[in-house]
């Protein structure tokens, strides 16, 4: 891959970038800099999120492959959504939700905070392995779709802990389970989609590091075992829990398998819900 492409690649991805000199056998010889979004000269390393392998299906005509053109490091972290309904949908779990759409099909609708985002691809997995068909409404952002379903005009939505728990918490809204595969600390009440009648779904954001191609093996294993000691900081941990994050910290030939499992999984998504972005 040509050093253009690459920098397009950045580019097009809007993904942060990690920016040092050339590696040798005393690397890293000074501390690398954090740049933002911008790609720098030199060696670089880049911190890609779920939209990675979900763009070339929304985007047909990227100039790179996430899979071919890049050499997978690590699968640092993942988090999940919360699916909240507004306290006046008479549904208190995953498995009543699902009958009432199946009873009312196409009257129900839910907030995707964004076309073609996390959360509206999350709805739509959710919709084709339940089975069931509601109207999607389309925002730019989740703040506006959360208020909207706090307000009453929409009925449902996917986002953020954070961000939804506290309404949660005041009654504003109903959580009724998390998209993750496992529960969330933060919350451990709430079930995850797929043990509340769902089996096998699973709707995660993640975080992971990718280098450019053709990386040797023993420094790409250098890299993964640097950023695996900076995950296991108490500080780090600390944090990203806080935050609803679950620490991950794959091996490289894991986080390949990840991104080709994903880039299959999702870019079927797209296909059968017909998002195109306008």
């Amino acid at each position: 891959m040509k050093h253009g492409t690459w920098t397009k690649a950045a580019w097009a991805c809007g993904l942060l970038v990690l920016a040092g000199t050339a590696f040798a056998q005393s690397y890293p010889a000074k501390p690398v800099r954090l740049i933002v979004p911008f790609p720098a000269d030199g060696y670089t390393l880049m911190m890609v999120v779920s939209s990675f392998v979900t763009n070339p299906a929304l985007y047909p005509n990227l100039p790179f492959d996430p899979l071919k053109d890049f050499t997978p490091v690590s699968l640092l972290t993942s988090a999940p959504l919360v699916l909240v309904v507004h306290p006046s949908l008479p549904v208190k779990s995953v498995r009543e939700l699902v009958a009432l759409a199946k009873a009312r099909p196409g009257e129900l609708n839910y907030a995707a905070a964004g076309n073609g985002a996390g959360g509206h691809l999350a709805m739509e997995l959710f919709k084709g392995m339940a089975g069931i068909n509601m109207v999607t409404i389309i925002y730019k952002g989740g703040a506006q779709a959360v208020t909207d379903v706090i307000g009453g005009q929409v009925q449902l939505t996917v986002n953020n802990p954070i961000v939804v728990l506290p309404h949660v918490k005041s009654g504003r809204l109903r959580a009724l389970a998390v998209t993750s595969a496992q529960r969330l600390a933060a919350a451990p009440e709430l079930p995850t989609i797929a043990e509340s009648g769902v089996p096998g779904f699973e709707a995660s954001l993640w975080y992971g590091v990718v280098t450019p191609p053709g990386l040797p093996a023993p420094l790409v294993g250098r890299l993964n075992t640097e950023l695996l000691k900076a995950l296991q900081h108490p500080d780090t941990r600390e944090r990203l829990a806080l935050d609803g994050v679950r620490i991950i910290g794959s091996t490289p030939e894991q986080f390949g398998e990840h991104l080709r499992h994903e880039s299959v999984k999702w870019t079927k998504v797209v296909r059968d819900a017909r998002i195109k972005l306008e």
